[in-house]
């Protein structure tokens, strides 16, 4: 008797596990997006969504049908209405001008859209943080700079640049070019929807692949190095009492973050030298800032007299003991120890500041 009651508890236990999965079935969210041809822009929108609590791993239905689209939960790029009310996501609209706002002014695609609603969930999600984290806030904006604007002005056929003439090169490797070329070629006998739908997934999962690597980066590693040049600006005065020379109390590639930090505090080009210690040869090394980003002209190069010196030639014209070498440019020098570096930081400053 005990093994018929508990055969008969084991399936009855199946029978609502069935009942519950197949409840689930039928309650399982959708997202439509357009049939036919595909592009990045909606690949990364149905990846970005399916991270989400309300469309997690969704079924994504591809159709231009009006009544099929209307009784989706979501449906992204196609279907005219921008609605976050409604789960409507389209950017197709004549009178379309949404943007993501916090200073940028690229007009969205249908991914930028679903980031500015849904980003911050995904991004605290991977860093494994309350949506409200400050530092989710920071990388949310850092990944729609690197990472989601180029694919909304792709999208959107905005240039990189201004110019008049054509490009000196032709480059079919951004994120945009390679999912378009998952589409089926136009020669392909297999053109049916079954093929499309294969072939739109796996740029689904390209997309997100290389977006997951994006949140991953701005968290793992730029976030970091961001933070110790924070540290670095908020010691400035005590490196030095102008406030124009910094000190890395742990190397990171810093420029980026000095400019963008620059900006934000309002100090922009104020910060002329910055020091760290060269990791592999124990040394010490000052830097000056360039212009701009990318700029070869430095703010404020190291004086011309120690241009090209090295060791002992070096130490004799600056007057600073265990000097290494400055460059020819002088864009930047070296010396065997934090307190060279900062002398001649100090001595390189201009004549009223130091």
């Amino acid at each position: 008797m005990r093994g018929i009651f508990l055969r008969h508890c084991a399936t009855a236990a199946s029978a609502v596990a069935k009942q519950m999965s197949s409840g689930k079935r039928a309650k399982m969210v959708r997202i439509g997006t357009h049939s036919g041809s595909f592009h990045c822009d909606e690949a990364l929108g149905c990846f970005i969504l399916r991270q989400t609590a309300d469309f997690k791993d969704a079924e994504i239905v591809r159709s231009r049908d009006t009544e099929t689209l209307a009784g989706l939960d979501v449906v992204i790029d196609v279907g005219g209405v921008y609605d976050p009310a409604t789960a409507r996501y389209d950017h197709h609209q004549r009178d379309f001008k949404e943007v993501f706002g916090h200073g940028f002014t690229t007009k969205l695609s249908s991914a930028g859209l679903v980031y500015k609603h849904y980003g911050r969930e995904v991004v605290a999600g991977v860093m494994g943080l309350d949506a409200s984290h400050p530092d989710v806030e920071t990388v949310y904006l850092a990944v729609y700079k690197k990472f989601m604007e180029a694919v909304d002005a792709i999208d959107n056929g905005i240039n990189q640049w201004d110019a008049e003439g054509p490009p000196k090169y032709i480059s079919r490797t951004d994120l945009g070019s390679r999912v378009a070329g998952l589409n089926p070629f136009w020669n392909d006998e297999d053109q049916s929807a079954e093929r499309l739908m294969e072939q739109f997934l796996k740029a689904v999962e390209l997309t997100g692949s290389e977006f997951l690597d994006s949140i991953n980066y701005h968290s793992k590693v730029w976030l970091p190095g961001r933070s110790y040049v924070v540290e670095a600006l908020a010691e400035r005065k005590a490196a030095d009492p102008s406030g124009r020379i910094i000190v890395l109390r742990h190397f990171c590639p810093w420029k980026e973050h000095l400019y963008d930090l620059e900006a934000e505090q309002g100090i922009e080009g104020q910060i002329l030298y910055v020091l760290y210690e060269d990791d592999r040869e124990k040394k010490w090394r000052i830097q000056a800032v360039s212009q701009s980003p990318g700029s070869f002209e430095s703010r404020h190069a190291l004086p011309a007299a120690w241009r090209g010196l090295r060791d002992e030639e070096l130490s004799k014209s600056s007057g600073v003991p265990g000097g290494v070498f400055v460059h020819a440019s002088g864009f930047i020098g070296g010396a065997a120890t934090e307190e060279g570096v900062l002398a001649m930081a100090r001595l390189a400053l201009p004549a009223q500041e130091s």
